[in-house]
C-alpha cells in the first residue's frame, strides 16, 4: 500500500499534483482501516468456532484423563490390597515363629505347656476315679481326702469352663 501510495506521489510530482498525492495518501489509510476492520470481523466469526472448538477438545482431554484417572486409581487399590495381604501373612509366620520359639525355650526350661497339665489332669482323673471303683468295690468307704479332690476337681473345670 505504501508503494503504491509513494508511486503515486511520484507521479503526481511529475504532474504537479499535490491534491492526487493527499488522495492517494488518504485512498490508502481507508484500505488499511477497511483491512482492519475485516480483519476484526474475521477473527469475531472464527474466534467464536475456534473457542468452541477448543472447548470441544477440553472436553475430550477432560474424558481421557477422568479414564486413566479411574483406571490408575484401581491399579493403586488392587496393589495395596495385595501389599496388605503380603503384610498380613508376613505377621502370621512372623507370630509363629515367635509362639514357636517361646515353647522351645520354655521347653528346655521344663516349663510344662497347658497341653501338658491337662494332659497330667486327666491322668489323675482316671487314677482318682480307679481308686474310688477299687474301694467301692471292697466294700471301704473312700477316705475324705479322696472325697475333697473330686469336689475340688469339679470347681476347677467350672472355673476353667468359665475363663475359656
Amino acid at each position: 500500500m505504501l508503494k503504491k501510495a509513494k508511486e503515486a506521489a511520484a507521479q503526481g510530482n511529475a504532474t504537479g499534483g499535490s491534491k492526487d498525492l493527499a488522495q492517494a495518501v488518504l485512498d490508502s489509510s481507508h484500505q488499511i482501516w477497511l483491512a482492519g476492520v475485516g480483519a476484526f470481523m474475521r477473527a469475531r466469526e472464527e474466534g467464536g468456532k475456534a473457542f468452541e472448538s477448543l472447548v470441544q477438545q477440553g472436553e475430550k482431554l477432560e474424558q481421557r484423563t477422568k479414564l486413566a484417572a479411574a483406571e490408575t486409581a484401581g491399579a493403586a487399590s488392587a496393589k495395596a490390597k495385595e501389599m496388605q495381604q503380603m503384610a498380613s501373612g508376613t505377621w502370621d509366620k512372623l507370630e509363629q515363629v515367635f509362639e514357636d520359639r517361646v515353647a522351645r525355650a520354655l521347653g528346655k526350661l521344663g516349663v510344662y505347656t497347658q497341653n501338658d497339665v491337662q494332659k497330667l489332669a486327666d491322668r489323675v482323673e482316671r487314677l482318682s476315679e480307679a481308686v474310688n471303683e477299687l474301694l467301692n468295690a471292697s466294700g471301704t468307704r473312700a477316705p475324705a481326702a479322696a472325697r475333697k479332690t473330686k469336689s475340688r476337681k469339679k470347681s476347677a473345670k467350672k472355673s476353667t469352663r468359665a475363663r475359656s
